[in-house]
């Protein structure tokens, strides 16, 4: 595959307060990220209609779900709300889980970082924690309310996409959540844990569908230059997943003209 693949990528939202004026928007390390990896990148704004969002999806090569200062309701996920929880408006988070619906239905290429990682979790049957501070014994660090640079270890399992991305072993990645994954879905296993055993990446165990969940974020400024591995990484799995579906189509075609 010689064109470059595009790459949708889901904004952000806030709603209308006072005189603000509702709007979408987004971090742009997504799209420069994209960009740079070799991708075309796609802004996705919250469709109201999931035949809406299914054309769309039809039409790109992959997805980014991207992360959120907010949170997703703990009502929802069968919490209390915790003191410290800010759920994101509800228009992006019906939005979000939709969209990760799709993405996993229709085994559209994903990158899931932060939040998007969470969302995708969650719709897939997997289960988080609503504060790791309290809810993980002898948790680390892993927000600093004042400072958005915190760097934290994760450990890197064997074999895994992470592995091929960063080596064997352990590696310092930025940190801001406080929400994290608890029981993964089944559809995933887990690529890097931090040293007190939360999930800090997943990827998917099927063998048709390239997915990566990270709950750092390589698009930030605070991400380290390797951190650019992930997005190249996750374009070159969409040019696989093109090639391999090209490839099965050709197969197929063989089999019924024989």
């Amino acid at each position: 595959m010689n064109s470059k693949p595009v790459i949708a990528i889901n904004a952000d939202f806030r709603p209308a307060k006072g005189d603000t004026f509702a709007f979408s928007w987004m971090h742009t390390g997504y799209y420069d990220s994209v960009s740079n990896s070799g991708g075309i990148p796609l802004m996705l704004s919250p469709l109201a209609e999931d035949d809406d969002l299914q054309r769309v999806l039809e039409k790109v090569d992959g997805l980014v779900l991207t992360g959120c200062k907010l949170d997703l309701d703990p009502i929802r996920l069968g919490f209390d709300k915790h003191p410290i929880t800010r759920p994101m408006p509800p228009r992006r988070e019906d939005f979000d889980r939709r969209l990760a619906r799709m993405a996993f239905e229709m085994r559209i290429p994903t990158l899931a970082i932060g939040a998007g990682m969470q969302t995708l979790n969650v719709t897939c049957g997997g289960t988080l924690f609503q504060h790791v501070a309290e809810d993980v014994l002898k948790s680390l660090c892993h927000r600093d309310l004042v400072e958005n640079c915190l760097r934290h270890v994760i450990e890197i399992v064997p074999g895994t996409k992470m592995d091929t991305i960063y080596g064997p072993g352990e590696i310092r990645v930025n940190s801001d959540h406080h929400m994290a994954v608890d029981m993964l879905a089944s559809v995933f296993r887990a690529s890097a844990t931090s040293m007190d055993g939360v999930i800090e990446a997943y990827e998917s165990a099927l063998e048709n569908w390239w997915c990566l969940g990270v709950q750092f974020h390589p698009e930030s400024e605070s991400a380290s230059a390797l951190d650019m591995q992930v997005f190249e990484a996750f374009i070159e799995g969409v040019r696989e997943q093109q090639q391999e579906e090209v490839e099965l189509l050709k197969f197929d075609t063989r089999r019924r003209v024989a």
